[in-house]
């Protein structure tokens, strides 16, 4: 504001200059061929006019400038305002990046670290599998063994297994039979094989195979009513499912 007044005031006085020495010329020129006293006052005239044009060039230059001060001073912080929007912009759209590739990453140490649990949830059902499953091959082909011998103790009568007079040798075979298969039992329950399948017991198609049925009337239907052979099972998991025959109603 204080550089406007005084460009104004500057302009002013140059104005009165001029108008001065315009008014001064005339008189001069009518003089100038009057005496040698009017020529040296024409020359401090023209030097002085020279100096007048000289402060009124000045003076509009320093208005110019003034003017394109002003003009950069009202076009600036628009100016400024863009620049920092368009900053803020970039700012937003760089976090908004480093936000997307955070949430991916993150999903994907997610994943990572639920794949490797799945694998090692995997891998220790798979070792306790064969760790409790690893004698199943060789279990099952002791099963005939213990069968044939509980028909060999089966076959021999009741009656007989006690005549230790009439029949010493079958009570002594009887014994070691029986005692085999005490031996053999004990060494399979040792190793998790479970004989299971009694008389009376409920029907069940996931332990029991089915080859009859029958009426009876002193026993409840749905129910084992014979043995065929036993079923084993080995660390609770079915090995060989028993045959049975099932009470039916009548």
């Amino acid at each position: 504001m204080m550089n406007r007044l005084a460009a104004r005031s500057a302009i002013r006085h140059a104005a009165l200059l001029r108008s001065s020495t315009q008014r001064a010329g005339a008189v001069v020129a009518r003089s100038r061929l009057s005496s040698p006293i009017a020529s040296s006052s024409i020359n401090q005239f023209d030097a002085l006019n020279f100096s007048v044009r000289c402060f009124s060039d000045n003076t509009n230059t320093d208005k110019k400038e003034e003017e394109e001060v002003t003009t950069d001073e009202g076009e600036s912080p628009a100016a400024d305002e863009a620049e920092i929007a368009d900053e803020k912009t970039e700012e937003e759209s760089r976090e908004q990046k480093l936000e997307e590739e955070v949430k991916d990453l993150k999903d994907q140490l997610l994943r990572s670290l639920a794949e490797q649990d799945n694998t090692r949830r995997i891998a220790k059902r798979d070792v306790e599998s064969a760790r409790s499953f690893a004698i199943k091959s060789f279990a099952k082909s002791l099963l005939d063994t213990s069968d044939n011998l509980e028909r060999a103790l089966q076959a021999v009568p009741e009656d007989l297994r006690k005549d230790t007079e009439s029949h010493p040798v079958l009570v002594t075979l009887y014994e070691g039979i029986e005692m085999t298969e005490a031996g053999l039992n004990k060494a399979l329950t040792m190793n998790g094989l479970v004989r299971y399948g009694e008389i009376g017991e409920k029907f069940d198609p996931n332990q029991h195979e089915a080859l009859f049925e029958y009426p009876d009337a002193t026993k409840e239907a749905g129910t084992v009513g014979q043995i065929i052979k036993t079923g084993f099972m080995l660390n609770q998991r079915v090995l060989r499912p028993a045959e049975v025959g099932v009470i039916k109603k009548e």
